[in-house]
C-alpha cells in the first residue's frame, strides 16, 4: 500500500487526537460566507519520503496530477506569477484583477544574484551547481523575501527547498510554515517530489529522499468530517511515474513528460472548501 497513505493518516489522526485549538484567537483565514475559518494544529511535523522505492501520492483520496504538475512548472520552469500563464483556478482567489498574485513563488525564483561564476536566477543556481559543484552545502532556495511581503497578496506556504547530494544521489528539504492538511499537504509533497527528480534527471543524479517539516500543520473546522471519512477508505498500492528520458534540460520539460502508471484512488463525493 500506498506510504503516503500510511503518513497523511498518521499526521491526521496525531493532529485530531493532540492537536491545539485556535478558536480562542482572531485568525485571518476565512470562509466564503465570511465566517472565520479556525484550526486544529500541530506543531513541527516531519515526514521522510523514499523516491527510489515509490511516488509519494494518496490513494485514498485523489491528487490531482496533471494540475499540481502545471502549478510545478509555473512557478518554476516559467517562474511566472500571473495566473494568466496557469491552467487551473487554483490562485485565482488571490490575484488582482491583470492576474498577478503580486511579488510571490515564481517572481522570487526569477530574481537575479551576481556570483564568481556569472549572474543567476535561484533555480539556474541550483541547476549549475548540482553538476558544477555537487559538494556544495548551499544549493538551496528561498522566496520568503521579507522585502517583498508588503507586495505579495500570499505569503509563501512552502518557503524554502534545500538540496543536497549524496555521492550519485540528489535529496532535498522542504521547508513549510503552514499547511492546510486536506487541501495541500499531499499537493505539496507530490510536486516538490517531482521537482526532486526532474533536477535529479538533468543533472545525471538519482532522486533519494525528501524531507517535509512543516511548523504549523492543521485541519480546518470544515474539513474535519471529510478527514474522518478519507481516513476510513481503502487504500492502493502506489502508481509508477514514468518521466522522459530524453529530457536533459530543465527548461525542455513539459506537462506530457509525464505520466502516472496504475493511479488507483478512492473517490470523493464532496467538494473540499478553501479558506482564503
Amino acid at each position: 500500500m500506498s506510504r503516503a497513505d500510511d503518513i497523511f493518516a498518521e499526521n491526521m489522526r496525531d493532529i485530531l487526537e493532540n492537536g491545539v485549538w485556535d478558536t480562542g484567537l482572531s485568525v485571518r483565514p476565512h470562509w466564503d460566507d465570511g465566517t472565520p475559518a479556525h484550526t486544529i494544529k500541530k506543531f513541527g511535523i516531519v515526514n521522510r519520503y523514499d523516491l527510489q522505492k515509490e511516488l509519494p501520492i494518496l490513494t485514498i483520496r485523489r491528487t490531482a496530477f496533471r494540475s499540481c504538475i502545471d502549478e510545478l512548472l509555473w512557478i518554476w520552469q516559467k517562474k511566472s506569477n500571473n495566473v494568466h500563464d496557469l491552467h487551473s483556478h487554483i490562485w485565482d482567489s488571490w490575484a488582482d484583477e491583470t492576474g498577478s498574485i503580486g511579488k510571490a513563488y515564481g517572481y522570487q525564483l526569477a530574481q537575479k544574484a551576481i556570483y564568481k561564476e556569472g549572474e543567476f536566477d535561484q533555480v539556474d543556481r541550483v541547476l549549475f551547481d548540482l553538476k558544477n559543484n555537487p559538494a556544495s552545502r548551499r544549493i538551496m532556495t528561498n522566496i520568503y523575501n521579507f522585502a517583498d511581503l508588503h507586495e505579495m497578496h500570499l505569503y509563501p506556504c512552502a518557503y524554502s527547498m534545500t538540496f543536497n547530494v549524496s555521492g550519485d544521489t540528489l535529496n532535498g528539504i522542504l521547508n513549510q510554515r503552514s499547511n492546510d492538511m486536506l487541501t495541500a499537504n499531499n499537493w505539496n509533497v507530490l510536486q516538490y517530489a517531482v521537482l526532486l527528480m526532474m533536477f535529479a534527471q538533468v543533472s545525471g543524479l538519482k532522486a533519494g529522499e525528501l524531507v517535509h517539516v512543516i511548523a504549523d500543520a492543521h485541519i480546518y473546522d470544515r474539513h474535519i468530517p471529510i478527514v474522518r471519512e478519507i481516513l476510513d477508505k481503502p487504500r492502493h498500492p502506489a502508481p509508477r511515474l514514468y518521466i522522459d528520458p530524453d529530457v536533459k534540460d530543465f527548461y525542455d520539460f513539459t506537462l506530457d513528460s509525464f505520466r502516472l502508471e496504475n493511479y488507483e484512488y478512492e473517490p470523493l463525493d464532496k467538494k473540499i472548501p478553501v479558506a482564503i
